[in-house]
């Protein structure tokens, strides 16, 4: 069985790689989607995979310090792709929730980056 729960934050950042003439080299923001997927077993008694309350609480501490941020200041994210965001959030949700199988970031409607680990 898998859950998916879905999250907002707003922040700003630059991609300092990008050639200095490319649209993303300067300063922007977005309004990011992140959706975490965890994977396991139904439990019979309960009826549910895990809470989605759990998802919420494990995913709190690192809305609270990208919403609104601008993420090239946060440790790990001096280069924040999409990538490099996901990947960020996989090393941090991973130790709190063992079922996690993918997060997902998209940085625009059309714009997603999917990790699994």
């Amino acid at each position: 069985m898998e859950l998916r729960k879905t999250f907002q934050f707003e922040a700003a950042h630059l991609l300092p790689h990008l050639p200095a003439a490319h649209k993303c080299r300067r300063l922007h923001g977005h309004s990011f989607k992140v959706e975490i997927a965890v994977e396991g077993p139904c439990d019979e008694k309960l009826g549910w995979v895990m809470d989605y309350a759990d998802i919420k609480d494990a995913f709190k501490p690192l809305w609270e310090k990208l919403d609104h941020y601008y993420l090239n200041e946060i440790p790990g994210l001096e280069n924040p792709t999409s990538e490099n965001v996901a990947i960020w959030i996989w090393k941090q949700l991973k130790p709190k929730l063992p079922l996690l199988t993918e997060v997902v970031v998209a940085e625009t409607c059309t714009a997603r980056c999917i990790y699994r680990g």
